[in-house]
């Protein structure tokens, strides 16, 4: 066989310089992505969108609080809870922390057993997790007719700095409409699994293509966010 018909390796093309050369260095990373479903890389852009939103209501909490000449209210005394005649400071907001917390571990199971192609256990933990969302959000309503009753208001309230009502509902509130829409699509995807609309193919919300259980991870990804959220404004807002 001749020099002639022997396969050459090909040669390393040098980087382009200035501008070429960035643009170089990003359309290389371009197969990184290529493997992202749509579904996934939306769910992370709104994600990253809801990040901006809360932290600009956490931004504007604490520029409240910090600039206020009002002695602001001391959240072990608002947030307390009567029990057996002794008033035990945070005990609803540590327990609603756990429900939270708890319902992360369920959602991680979930998507686990829904890439396993374990539609019982996937849809089983899926709902777990919806009732525990339900749960929080039930307490939360709790929460909201306890201070209401006592005389919070957004525009005052009986302990001090009246910024302390519009900040509380704006971003508990908000929050809470989270985990409220969180709960609903927990439960059409719960049942979407659990019919097996996934494995056959049934034409439908969130069942385009066959054996794809990725929405229940997409799923998982807001669940996890919302879970993670709420330790901040555990944070900021209650322990502060």
């Amino acid at each position: 066989m001749n020099e002639s018909a022997q396969t050459q390796p090909s040669e390393t093309l040098p980087r382009p310089v200035g501008l070429r050369g960035v643009a170089a260095d990003l359309s290389s990373d371009q197969r990184a992505f290529k493997n992202v479903s749509w579904g996934k890389a939306m769910m992370w852009i709104f994600l990253l969108s809801d990040t901006f939103i809360f932290g600009c209501f956490l931004l504007a909490y604490m520029t409240a609080r910090m600039s206020t000449t009002v002695p602001w209210p001391v959240p072990s005394e608002v947030f307390a809870l009567t029990i057996g005649g002794k008033e035990i400071p945070l005990i609803l907001i540590a327990i609603m922390t756990f429900v939270l917390i708890s319902s992360s571990g369920t959602m991680a199971m979930a998507v686990n057993f829904g890439y396993s192609r374990d539609r019982r256990k996937a849809a089983f933990l899926m709902l777990a997790t919806a009732a525990l969302g339900a749960t929080f959000v039930g307490m939360q309503a709790f929460e909201w007719t306890k201070l209401i009753r006592e005389g919070v208001r957004p525009w005052g309230n009986p302990w001090g700095a009246a910024q302390f009502g519009s900040s509380f509902f704006m971003i508990t509130g908000f929050h809470g409409t989270h985990v409220s829409i969180g709960v609903l699509f927990l439960l059409i995807t719960a049942r979407k699994v659990l019919r097996g609309d996934f494995d056959q193919e049934r034409r439908g919300f969130f069942t385009s293509r066959k054996g794809n259980y990725e929405i229940v991870e997409i799923m998982g990804l807001y669940w996890h966010f919302v879970d993670l959220v709420w330790v901040f404004i555990f944070a900021f807002f209650y322990l502060w």
